[in-house]
């Protein structure tokens, strides 16, 4: 490579496919030891930038320099001969050779003589068993059929092929994703290494923390274009985000950073969970016959204990969602045909009052309008109890509003509120059931917290977007401590029930008796908000 001249040189990158076009105006340099991570949501044309830079696609527009040649129509075989090695999502293997032959498939280790040459088969078998060995993998894989594989060990296969020999510019196409947690940190420290080896390196990952982790630069794209080309210390993950989801509206880029957080202490946790599980099994190996017995029996037990949780837990959704589908039904009912009848007997007999001649009559025909119009007024509190109109016109906010002011002045307890005015609207089950929730603990203060005066509500969005309710009365109390099962006997209705909804939407639940009186209940439910897939 002469001087001045760019290791790797990408410019005005393009491709369709047909009318499509999957990418347009890519542009960046890299030099040997850097390492490029590319975002970008699904779709946003990550995978078809890796196939141009490997050779598997010809581009439409724009041109491919690697030190100073550019990629022609044989652009496959030029990327092998100039040493760049491309893992792609879900990696082709020969189910025909074995993972051995696979690895070193094309690229075999051979001792050459006149006129004929042979495979240094120990020295190719050294190699791979020392890869799969560090990864944590029995070394005797090698003599498998790719056919009986998990897709996390054709993975490592596809990643030791383009290892076994060296290269001089790696890709990987979101290849951390079938990986385990521990060895998504193997295969990451791996690329360090290489870095620090002169070897450059582009990335994909849908997790954040692995780009953050490892590289120099990142490219994002947006809809096949490339929006942002940053270093990876001058910028943040909620730049990033707001980048890859074409926004910076706060509930689009929140709920997406929850996410990759949780996901990646999910991740974590689930590999501690595992290790836990395999020191547990090689445990219970030094152990008799009877207690392995024992234990397999209690792991059925608890399984089928869990597909019964589950099964109940889907039953009850489906039946509360059922009852709030009748409710919606009946209230339309009521008000479609029940109300306006009435309503119409009532324009009638106001016909029949003003073509009366006696007083009395008319008194007696007044008094009868009047009478229907209080039964309409009494109907219409039961369409709003059965299915709130402001909750689908206006949203959860302007719904609880409207049932605080009705229940203040139904009950005379002043009422605090206090709404996060960032709330949005959110799915048609998770108002619905907040709602009710809101609507429960209500009614459990009317009839237990006798001389309340006052109740705190407050509805806000925490850091990570859930949701976070907290209820509080100033009332006598609870006795203390508090359990469910007692208080369904006790006929706390509303509180068994809020706590039944809340396990529904995979939330938690805290009911405290404050030492100066009354309750307070505290809700948080994991965001119900649109996340944005990476």
């Amino acid at each position: 490579m002469s001087h001045g001249q760019k290791f790797l040189a990408v410019s005005n990158l393009s491709k369709f496919f047909g009318p499509v076009e999957a990418l347009s105006g890519v542009s960046f340099e890299l030099e040997p030891g850097e390492v490029l991570g590319v975002v970008g949501q699904r779709g946003s044309g990550k995978s078809t930038l890796f196939r141009l830079l490997g050779g598997a696609y010809l581009p439409s527009g724009g041109e491919i320099v690697f030190e100073g040649r550019r990629f022609g129509s044989r652009a496959a075989w030029q990327a092998r001969k100039w040493g760049i090695e491309a893992v792609y999502q879900n990696p082709p293997l020969a189910n025909n050779l074995t993972v051995l032959q696979n690895i070193f498939l094309g690229r075999e280790l051979c001792y050459f003589e006149p006129l004929k040459w042979w495979p240094k088969e120990g020295e190719m078998a050294a190699i791979a068993r020392a890869f799969f060995d560090d990864f944590d993998m029995p070394p005797e894989i090698i003599n498998d059929s790719p056919a009986n594989l998990s897709n996390e060990q054709r993975q490592l296969a596809a990643i030791a092929h383009a290892l076994c020999c060296p290269c001089k510019l790696l890709l990987l196409d979101d290849t951390l994703a079938a990986l385990s947690f521990q060895r998504q940190q193997k295969l990451l420290n791996r690329v360090r290494e290489l870095a620090a080896q002169n070897v450059a390196v582009i990335i994909s990952s849908d997790d954040l923390k692995h780009i953050f982790a490892v590289t120099n630069r990142i490219l994002v794209l947006y809809q096949g274009r490339q929006v942002a080309l940053r270093e990876t210390q001058k910028t943040t993950a909620r730049e990033v985000v707001e980048w890859i989801v074409g926004s910076n509206r706060q509930e689009q880029v929140t709920p997406v950073i929850w996410a990759f957080e949780s996901y990646y202490a999910a991740q974590q946790q689930a590999e501690e969970l595992q290790r836990a599980q395999q020191v547990l099994q090689q445990s219970l190996k030094e152990q008799d016959s009877l207690n392995r017995q024992l234990i397999e029996r209690l792991r059925k037990q608890l399984q089928s204990l869990d597909r019964l949780n589950l099964a109940l837990q889907e039953a009850n959704r489906r039946l509360m969602t059922e009852r709030e589908a009748e409710r919606k039904a009946l209230a339309r009912e009521l008000h479609d045909q029940v109300i306006q009848d009435l309503l119409s007997y009532t324009y009638q007999l106001e016909d029949l009052e003003s073509e009366a001649k006696q007083q009395e009559q008319q008194a007696e025909l007044a008094a009868i309008r009047n009478g229907i119009r209080q039964v309409v007024s009494g109907l219409r509190q039961v369409c709003s109890d059965l299915r709130p109109p402001t909750i689908d016109s206006h949203g959860l906010s302007a719904a609880i509003r409207s049932l605080v002011h009705q229940w203040s002045q139904q009950t005379g307890i002043k009422v605090e509120l206090d709404l996060d005015p960032e709330l949005g609207r959110l799915p048609e089950p998770i108002e619905l059931s907040m709602f009710r929730i809101v609507q429960e603990g209500l009614s459990n203060v009317r009839k237990h917290a006798i001389g309340a005066t006052l109740v705190k509500l407050s509805l806000h969005r925490s850091p990570t977007a859930s949701l976070v309710m907290e209820m509080a009365d100033n009332g006598p109390g609870i006795e203390t401590p508090i359990d469910l099962a007692e208080l369904s006997e006790k006929k706390h209705f509303g509180l068994v029930g809020i706590s039944e909804r809340v396990s529904l939407l995979g939330g938690t639940m805290q009911i405290e008796a404050p030492p100066g009186g009354g309750v307070r209940v505290q809700i948080e439910i994991p965001s119900p908000y649109p996340t944005v897939v990476v």
